[in-house]
């Protein structure tokens, strides 16, 4: 069978590969992109995206649900679940099929292949091409891994008879409000579909084994938005380890847990496993390009993006690190400067801003002040209730705190932002850490009132050494 050649082809169409392709067919360079899922990878598909979608529906029933408080009598909402999924699938498929428009329409120069790629030497691609209508060999100088992950599944007895969801199935399939969602995992992803699920009208349980929920951040941070989460009436189950699932013949699932007060059998109708990500390296053949592995099957890559084999790049979640659509995003950029440009940046020490978006968000930037302790950085450190910023007390959205970290130079060092609106002002902190402003700068600044971003004024009254 004879090859197809191009000059750049790039397997996975997620918010590294895509942009990237864009960038390459506009240079003049004839580029594949090949894709065996939707068009658009995680966070069109079963992430960023689809879950803001369902938040906004569960806010939304919460805001009616609390109307009260701001002297607006309303009933009860009522949710209809199938009319929550039907608007989230909806604006999905717009935003596939404006991918796709941009891939085969909007730039000249691009192919997109539909099916799975493996690698079968360096440079040439086997691709089993989609709805089993053959196969084709692809080759190409440039080559670049954009293939994600995908939910990682523990060890458990009586999981696979049991059943079980993840965020790509129940984001992409579920059509049913679960009775009782059972959460297997305390972090990030745990804590955004268990309030969203509680304010949508389902009782929701969450079984960590830590002693605390989301254990990369500071206890101080995590426990004040546990305590928020328990009186919206989530369940958390900490320090507990799983050992069994089953469902009995009415279909109730039972998940039977070791915890310090002894051994739970928590029921419920679903469950969600959201005990992190594994990477889509499986069954591509990277040994026969000569690309290398970790002992957890990401990419090993370079400063630069590039893998131990020639031409071969790996950009996303698929080189692991920080498994965030903007850091893909960043990805490419580093890329197309590298490749197109010339310009050469590491992806190492750069920036990483997140978002948990609970209700309130929580924002982080910077050094926290566990990781200031661990790398012997002076800190000062200051912290201050939401409700002395005059927007949250207009609006009654008084929970929360805004921190952040001083170093001895008066700069910023970080923040952690768990109030109404903590992402935006989480990235007002950082670009006054990529300004190097130092803070008395943000005490003075003249901010119009009243808004959110007058916390930046007050913010750092309550200095103390960390």
């Amino acid at each position: 069978m004879s090859a197809t050649s191009y000059d750049v082809l790039i397997i996975g169409s997620g918010q590294a590969g895509t942009p990237l392709a864009y960038a390459l067919a506009d240079a003049g360079r004839r580029v594949g992109v090949i894709e065996g899922g939707h068009l658009g990878g995680s966070c069109v598909n079963y992430g960023c995206a689809p879950t803001k979608m369902m938040l906004a529906s569960a806010q939304r029933a919460h805001l009616v649900r609390t109307a009260n408080e701001l002297g607006i009598r309303a009933p009860e909402p009522e949710v209809d679940f199938a009319a929550v999924v039907g608007r989230k699938d909806r604006l999905t498929q717009q935003a596939r099929a404006g991918i796709e428009h941009k891939l085969t329409q909007v730039h000249s120069n691009i192919t997109l292949v539909r099916g799975w790629a493996r690698f079968t030497a360096p440079n040439t691609l086997h691709v089993d091409l989609a709805d089993g209508v053959g196969t084709t060999t692809l080759t190409a100088p440039l080559i670049f891994i954009n293939t994600g992950t995908r939910a990682a599944i523990p060890l458990l007895p009586g999981l696979e008879v049991a059943g079980y969801l993840t965020n790509d199935t129940l984001l992409l399939g579920l059509q049913e409000l679960p009775e009782h969602l059972i959460i297997l995992g305390g972090s990030y992803i745990g804590v955004e579909f268990g309030q969203m699920f509680r304010r949508l009208g389902s009782r929701v349980t969450v079984i960590e084994t830590s002693a605390s929920i989301m254990d990369h951040e500071d206890a101080d941070v995590s426990e004040p938005l546990q305590k928020l989460l328990e009186q919206e009436g989530v369940e958390f189950v900490l320090e507990a380890e799983t050992r069994q699932v089953s469902r009995n013949a009415e279909g109730i699932l039972t998940l039977t847990a070791d915890t310090p007060g002894g051994e739970r059998r928590i029921r419920g109708s679903h469950l969600l496993i959201a005990t992190g990500r594994m990477p889509n390296t499986q069954d591509m053949g990277l040994k026969a390009a000569g690309i290398s592995t970790d002992e957890k099957g990401y990419v090993v890559v370079d400063e630069h993006l590039r893998t131990p084999a020639k031409g071969v790049y790996a950009l996303g979640d698929v080189k692991g690190g920080p498994q965030f659509t903007h850091i893909s995003y960043d990805d490419y950029r580093i890329v197309r400067d590298f490749v197109l440009h010339g310009r050469s940046r590491s992806y190492h020490n750069r920036p990483l801003p997140y978002v948990v978006f609970t209700e309130p968000q929580l924002g982080r930037i910077g050094l926290s002040k566990e990781q200031a302790r661990e790398k012997k950085v002076p800190f000062r450190v200051s912290r201050v209730p939401a409700s002395s910023i005059g927007r949250a007390t207009e609006t009654g959205l008084t929970d929360g705190f805004v921190e952040v970290l001083v170093g001895d130079d008066d700069q910023l060092l970080g923040a952690a932002v768990l109030c109404e609106q903590g992402g935006e002002i989480m990235t007002m902190f950082q670009l006054a850490i990529a300004g190097k402003l130092p803070y008395q700068q943000l005490v003075d600044m003249v901010i119009a009132h009243p808004t959110w971003a007058e916390v930046l004024n007050n913010a750092f009254q309550r200095l103390e050494r960390g």
